[in-house]
């Protein structure tokens, strides 16, 4: 799982370079919600829709609005500003 990549894919305007793999993922873990991360994850990784509502266990629906809200969550400042360094 590439986080970096996940990041930059999902963020509107990244100000700064990005942490660390591992520093990424706490991050997303303490920040988002635990679905909110699997189905991030998921998406991440190119899974299906179908793949990723046997994972979280709910419809389609509420899986992309799950995702929606971790999507926006990513580009709050606050975050934005825990997911970089700052030169």
């Amino acid at each position: 799982m590439n986080f970096t990549e996940a990041i930059e894919l999902n963020i509107d305007k990244l100000v700064g370079t990005l942490k660390d793999e591992d520093e990424l993922e706490e991050v997303l873990k303490k920040k988002f919600t635990k679905k909110e991360f699997k189905v991030f994850i998921a998406f991440a990784e190119g899974k299906t829709i179908d793949e990723v509502k046997t994972i979280v266990n709910d419809d389609e629906e509420r899986i992309n609005e799950i995702y929606k809200t971790a999507c926006k969550k990513l580009n709050q400042e606050k975050i934005k500003k825990e997911l970089v360094f700052f030169k």
